[in-house]
């Protein structure tokens, strides 16, 4: 499989992407612990169907340590017993924030109340921009058709 556009070596895609990128360095910078970023980002890859962001993420998140049964479970959270309850409420957001327009009246309040519990409002801010990017670099990587399996921790620096 190739990839119908190559971001990396069209100068547009590339300029936009760059901003995509500083956006995610500052919230990999944040206090919103890494570990629940990793799981974020695959979530949301996993729903929106991004190969190469599933990919990316849990390389990236067993090259940090992440477990494999956690990996493994990510998709079936609600039923595995190995994520803490602020992971929880963090996954809730992101399959809330992912999901926007599946569900009429977007984000319950249930689900952000449930996140307030676990998160001070740095990393609250932290969360929903990393929604929204991971979102972002999901939807740009379906688009094109980026092929996943031979991302390698660290490639992109």
């Amino acid at each position: 499989m190739e990839a119908r556009l190559n971001l990396l070596g069209n100068a547009v895609a590339t300029k936009a992407l760059r901003h995509f990128v500083s956006a995610g360095k500052a919230l990999a910078d944040s206090t919103l612990p890494a570990a629940t970023q990793e799981l974020v980002k695959i979530r949301a890859s996993q729903i929106n169907g991004c190969g190469f962001c599933t990919d990316m993420h849990t390389k990236d998140a067993a090259h940090a340590g992440e477990t494999s049964t956690r990996l493994n479970l990510v998709a079936v959270w609600r039923e595995a017993t190995v994520f803490t309850d602020a992971e929880r409420a963090a996954l809730e957001l992101a399959e809330q924030g992912t999901r926007i327009a599946d569900a009429a009246g977007g984000v319950t309040d249930e689900a952000w109340a449930d996140a307030a519990k676990h998160y001070d409002e740095d990393q609250l801010a932290a969360l929903v921009s990393l929604i929204a990017v991971i979102n972002a670099f999901n939807r740009v990587n379906v688009i094109v058709q980026q092929p996943a399996g031979d991302y390698q921790p660290g490639q992109f620096g």
